[in-house]
């Protein structure tokens, strides 16, 4: 057994053993040789078994229900009133809209269904007229799903309102890490947002929060960011992966290749144990080949499309979870 070989055992055995993974080593996860991540995937897909149960995955499904016209300049992001994208642009859609939205989501299989605002904060109004889809959809029992918000910046009595009408977890991405930020976004800080995760918890709702990789940051940025989900002890992490819009500052950006994705979510396993990790925008685009040995890391995929843009034939995930010989989580957790 070699460094490298003896390496990733011994790290695996310390995180399953309930140890947490060292900044230094968490470093060199990121920089081990390519002929060495077969036998990382197969330790973390180990480590997802270990805490989770075996060949079990979830479906999620978002509606883009508010878009565009954005107070912020997040650099990779089309819905900035800061940049020409080519996306639509309307206010928070009709309640009837959002409860098609969850509707969709059960028959692409999702348990979980997230309702999406662009914007720094949603309103008092907004969040009301929220609240009242969320109780028809969780009142319709046709419709056995999960419902999640992500709505930005949200107060403490924000956050009473979504659990009171019974939303299970909210979303809020810390997107980078504390120190990369700032080259991404400049109209609010990387500490207003960890702020809001922290009354997430307080309220006593789930927490969803994860990153987007390929902006430039550095294998530090990244050790980071996946350092400060473990200090929080967010529930849930999406992992996306950059996909470059037109019109945006990262237009032109490259990205990272299918090794290192694989590198990041290994990182992420081994750091967060027992998160979910979910594989969400840019998946198809970035992993292309090596999409399935991806999918051994994780918890959960992101279906029928993103934001403002499409995503994978859902055909092609029944057919790799059939390949895989697993099955669609369908415990509804309200």
């Amino acid at each position: 057994m070699d460094r490298y070989e003896e390496f990733i055992l011994d790290l695996y055995r310390h995180v399953r053993e309930g140890g947490a993974v060292s900044r230094e080593s968490a470093l060199e996860l990121l920089k081990l040789p390519d002929d060495y991540l077969p036998l990382l995937v197969h330790f973390a897909q180990k480590l997802k078994r270990h805490f989770f149960p075996e060949n079990e995955y979830e479906f999620c499904s978002i509606i883009n229900a508010k878009s565009g016209a954005c107070t912020e300049d997040c650099g990779f992001c089309a819905q900035s009133g800061f940049y020409r994208t080519p996306i639509n642009i309307y206010g928070l859609v009709p309640k009837e809209e959002m409860i098609e939205g969850a509707r969709r989501g059960v028959e692409f299989g999702a348990n979980r269904y997230c309702i999406v605002l662009s914007g720094k904060r949603a309103s008092a109004e907004e969040i009301a007229r929220i609240g009242e889809a969320v109780r028809e959809i969780r009142e319709e029992e046709s419709l056995p799903i999960n419902v999640c918000v992500s709505a930005g910046t949200l107060g403490r009595e924000d956050l009473e309102v979504l659990k009171s009408v019974g939303v299970s977890r909210v979303n809020h991405n810390l997107e980078t890490s504390e120190n990369f930020f700032p080259r991404i976004v400049t109209t609010h800080s990387w500490r207003e947002r960890f702020e809001t995760i922290l009354r997430v918890k307080e309220a006593g709702l789930s927490t969803c929060s994860g990153g987007v990789f390929g902006m430039g940051e550095s294998d530090e940025d990244r050790v980071d960011l996946a350092l400060t989900y473990r200090e929080l002890g967010v529930d849930s992490i999406p992992l996306n992966f950059l996909m470059p819009i037109p019109g945006t500052p990262l237009a032109g950006a490259s990205g990272v290749t299918p090794f290192t994705a694989l590198r990041i979510i290994a990182l992420f396993r081994f750091t967060n144990p027992r998160a979910e990790l979910r594989l969400c925008g840019g998946r198809e685009q970035t992993l292309r080949d090596f999409h399935g040995l991806a999918v051994l890391m994780v918890n959960a995929m992101m279906v029928g499309g993103y934001l403002t843009r499409a995503g994978r034939d859902i055909k092609k995930d029944y057919q790799l979870l059939e390949d895989l010989s697993a099955r669609r989580k369908e415990k509804v957790l309200f």
